[in-house]
């Protein structure tokens, strides 16, 4: 049998597709993962370093990270709860997930506590 250059196999080219698909539509979703991730973290950090921090002086500077990220405006309400030793920050907000023909709504609830 002779092989012809530039001939592909079928099986090759319907992986190379499935593969190009797979990072098309994961790439978006994974990124707000990410976003999320980085805003958890950013909250872990700011109760770690600067717990002692009036309430509206936390919200602020988190409010700025979220901006930062990119996330919607409802990550920007930001709730800061002081309990005797314990301080929590949460926010909940919502990702819209597109995919031709689909449309997928993907709820964030990041929160950090700190307990002294």
């Amino acid at each position: 049998m002779v092989r012809r250059a530039g001939a592909t196999k079928t099986g090759c080219l319907a992986f190379v597709l499935f593969f190009v698909a797979v990072m098309y539509f994961g790439i978006p979703a994974g990124e707000t993962y990410f976003r999320y991730l980085k805003f958890k973290d950013a909250m872990k950090q700011e109760l770690r370093f600067r717990s002692g921090l009036p309430n509206p002086q936390l919200i602020r500077n988190l409010q700025l990270v979220a901006d930062s990220l990119g996330l919607p405006e409802e990550a920007h309400e930001i709730t800061v709860t002081r309990q005797p030793g314990q301080v929590t920050v949460e926010a909940t907000y919502e990702e819209i997930f597109r995919l031709p023909g689909f449309q997928k709504a993907i709820v964030y609830k990041p929160r950090a506590t700190r307990v002294d």
